[in-house]
């Protein structure tokens, strides 16, 4: 996953009223959440609610949807997945490295150079 991608996605989750949001967004499972319900949850002004969801929505990390005239939030889990699988990715490649070369001495006792 590009870089720039998961810096937007961390960017956008860095704000505690949008990150309180998308927990939201997260425990109404795969169907959503209507965005009357999630304002009136959160107790949070309308304007300010849609401007931090259209903020979610560019990282990538919610869509919407409308029935009638209800709009839904809906979190796109794959692209959460995708965000902290970015950083467990290499999760302590350098530790693993570092112990291997540190045990491997030549015949005489000398660290060896990896």
């Amino acid at each position: 996953m590009d870089i720039d991608v998961v810096a937007k996605a961390l960017k956008e989750l860095g704000h505690p009223t949008r990150l309180t949001i998308f927990k939201s967004i997260i425990r109404a499972g795969y169907q959503g959440i209507a965005v009357g319900g999630l304002q009136s949850q959160l107790s949070i002004p309308g304007s300010t609610l849609s401007h931090h969801i259209s903020s979610l929505a560019s990282a990538g990390l919610l869509s919407q949807r409308r029935e009638g005239r209800t709009l839904y939030c809906v979190a796109e889990y794959d692209k959460l997945q995708s965000v902290i699988g970015f950083l467990q990715d290499e999760c302590c490649i350098d530790e693993v490295k570092n112990t291997i070369c540190n045990d491997s001495n030549d015949s005489v006792g000398n660290e060896k150079q990896c």
